[in-house]
């Protein structure tokens, strides 16, 4: 189970190399206030004396510690390019491959360098870390991880938020649900309020990863001591409370070395607190550290196996997306063209592979502007709208002239009829329109598989734009003209002996008689259906004369709507009205008759608007289809290859986003990582679990 830990550090180079924190590993987080004590802490844990020190905060990134136990005799570490290392202990820097310093001096000297290259040297903070390797003979395999220390105000030249910051960046580290917390504080302050501790409870309130270490014990009040503090009887914590001994300042200006410091604090804890001295002290923490660490990392390489496979298969993924490098331009050009037209045809056709859920779109949203928006307008529409009673009866009157009739002239039927059939052009046309916009809208929406490229080659993207465009505007005339041709036909010839047509007429005739005389005098012939459709002045003769401008039936009495009535008309009583006063009285009372007449006409020119309605509710999609829809998709591709595949056109229009190039490369480089990670955490053997 040793070799978990130097396994977890491979990861940790890994990603680090990458600069991403897409894995959480385990490891061993060091917080404290300034002044705490964590610089000596983890010097004591080394054994040497490396980190920066000074005013203020002088740690400002973090420092990941690897520490990698390495007797003399382990060939496989001491091994580099020029050799294997005689010496006993060295370092190494991520940053700094290749390179060993075996001067501790050097290694404070590197990290202060590289703080103020990552930081600046205006005392701000940096989240990018720096990644320490120590070999020695001398440490147990830990990784520890350095943070700057907490504070309350800032001092000299720090950011007025340095709290913030700081803050920020310690609950990065410390949320983590893989992270050790190691809560560093002081025994000479008051538990209850430490900052440490409290920063800790917010991401660990249960305390289940959290340990403590209570630092300079040798520096408490005379008569008092840390008994119930390092019995956990002050401060709840499920690792435990081990109390050490750190060199004070005097020790480390007089240059006292770790091994004399060390032996100081064994003496001192054995002296003060004999009964709790073989769980207390540096020794003792560093062993506490290393068994943590060791079944922190089994319990948590599972997840991380799992996590690592699904992140992989992820980026896989993501890197395909973003295509290959490109090496000739004319074939990436055709096979994003070939692309975008079948995308384009395939969500008219409804044989996309990525099917939309939310809305209906492509074919299914022209389906419904048929038989949904284009047929319901039409439905809607009222056969009479326009037209009153007065306007039928000018209208009849106009078309007999000097004469009157004794029968509904034909040319009024015909010229009412022409004016509501002309209202079906404008929802017709406003259907092709509605179309139209949709075949615009599926540019922006035809097919996952082609949005990466939209991304990928904007300025190619744009042109396909533009041919579709003009494609669909050199459809719409046409389509246009066409359905005004629809309607212009239907008014070139009012077909009145359409077999739908004849019914309604042969109805309206039983009802002006219900003994079905009028039917032999309107059509002298025997054949009715030959002039079912004629509706001419003087087309036939009654057999019983009637005077016209009465109605009456045989009975003496008035036909309203085709029914007979024996109650005598208001008419009868009235003067006949002068020619003026017909003219101006348009709310005057219409006779029998002439309410007959309007009747007439109306259901007529209902019988034929619905004929027309439901041929052109037919038509108008079949000559949308035929000369856009359908068109389009037949010229798409020939019409991109046209207009894009030309010369030195190509070159500039297959230039790839500079972001996306960023974009294919980062991920090419987690994905890289990725498999790394998965290949070194194959290599764990099972016995390594246990």
């Amino acid at each position: 189970m040793e070799a978990l830990i130097p396994v977890t550090n491979k990861l940790q180079d890994v990603f680090n190399t990458v600069g991403t924190d897409i894995i959480q590993l385990p490891q061993i987080v060091v917080v404290g206030t300034q002044s705490a004590g964590k610089s000596s802490l983890i010097e004591s844990v080394v054994g040497k004396s490396f980190l920066p020190r000074g005013t203020g905060i002088v740690t400002r990134c973090p420092l990941v510690l690897q520490l990698h136990y390495c007797p003399k005799d382990d060939s496989e570490k001491r091994n580099i390019d020029d050799g294997t290392l005689n010496i006993d202990e060295w370092g190494t820097f991520l940053h700094r491959k290749g390179k060993v310093y075996s001067d501790f001096t050097e290694i404070r000297n590197e990290i202060e360098c590289e703080t103020n290259r990552k930081a600046g040297n205006n005392k701000g903070i940096c989240y990018e870390p720096i990644v320490l390797k120590v070999f020695s003979p001398h440490v147990l395999n830990l990784t520890l991880v350095d943070l700057p220390g907490l504070t309350k105000v800032p001092v000299g030249d720090q950011p007025e938020d340095i709290e913030q910051q700081i803050r920020k960046l310690i609950l990065k580290y410390i949320g983590n649900p893989n992270s050790i917390i190691l809560a560093v504080i002081t025994a000479n302050t008051d538990m209850a309020t430490n900052e440490s501790i409290k920063i800790a409870k917010e991401v660990d309130p249960d305390g289940r990863r959290t340990l403590a270490v209570l630092t300079k014990l040798d520096l408490m009040d005379a008569g008092t001591d840390a008994n119930d503090i390092l019995c956990g009887r002050v401060i709840p914590v499920k690792l435990g409370i081990i109390g050490v001994v750190n060199r004070s300042q005097k020790d480390i200006n007089e240059n006292k070395s770790i091994k004399d410091s060390l032996k100081d604090e064994a003496n001192f804890i054995q002296r003060k607190y004999p009964t709790l001295a073989t769980q207390n002290g540096t020794p003792y923490l560093v062993k506490t550290l290393n068994r943590l660490l060791m079944h922190h990392i089994r319990e948590c390489l599972p997840e991380l196996k799992a996590r690592v496979n699904v992140l992989a298969s992820q980026y896989n993924i993501l890197a395909s997306s973003y295509g290959e490098d490109i090496s000739d331009k004319g074939k990436t050009l055709l096979q994003i063209v070939t692309k975008f037209s079948t995308a384009y045809c395939s969500t008219i056709d409804g044989t996309a592979k990525h099917i939309e859920t939310s809305e209906l779109s492509g074919g299914a949203r022209i389906c419904y502007i048929f038989h949904e928006t284009f047929g319901n307008v039409l439905k809607n529409i009222n056969p009479l709208t326009g037209l009153s009673k007065f306007d039928i009866l000018t209208a009849i009157r106009n078309a007999t002239g000097p004469r009157p009739a004794l029968f509904v002239p034909e040319v009024s039927f015909e010229l009412l009829v022409k004016r509501q059939i002309r209202r079906l052009e404008d929802p017709s046309l406003r259907c092709v329109e509605l179309v139209h916009e949709e075949m615009q809208r599926i540019i922006q929406h035809c097919g996952v598989e082609y949005q990466q490229e939209i991304l990928r080659f904007p300025k190619l993207h744009e042109n396909i734009m533009d041919v579709v465009t003009n494609l669909l505007r050199q459809c719409l005339p046409t389509t246009n003209r066409m359905v005004e041709n629809l309607i212009a036909i239907e008014l070139a010839y009012i077909n009145t002996k359409h077999p739908d047509f004849c019914k309604e007429f042969a109805l309206v005739t039983n009802m002006l008689n219900p003994a079905n005389s009028i039917r032999s005098n309107l059509q002298p012939t025997t054949n009715h259906n030959d002039n079912a459709g004629q509706l001419k002045r003087g087309g036939g003769q009654r057999s019983q004369p009637q005077r016209d401008d009465e109605g009456e039936n045989p009975e003496g009495g008035v036909m309203v709507n085709g029914e007979a009535s024996t109650k005598p008309s208001p008419e009868h009583e009235q003067t006949t009205p002068t020619p003026s006063s017909f003219m101006t009285d348009t709310t005057r009372r219409m006779t029998d008759k002439e309410l007959r007449d309007c009747q007439v006409i109306e259901r007529l020119i209902k019988s034929y608007f619905y004929i027309v309605r439901k041929s052109i509710q037919d038509s108008v999609p079949k000559v949308i289809m035929h000369f856009m829809v359908n068109h389009v998709k037949e010229n798409l591709q020939s019409e991109l290859v046209t207009h894009l595949y030309q010369g030195d056109k190509i070159n500039q229009l297959v230039i790839e986003s500079p972001h996306i190039g960023q974009q294919r490369k980062e991920a090419a480089e987690m994905l890289k990582a990725l498999q790394k990670a998965h290949h070194i955490i194959s290599e764990i053997r099972e016995i390594h679990l246990w």
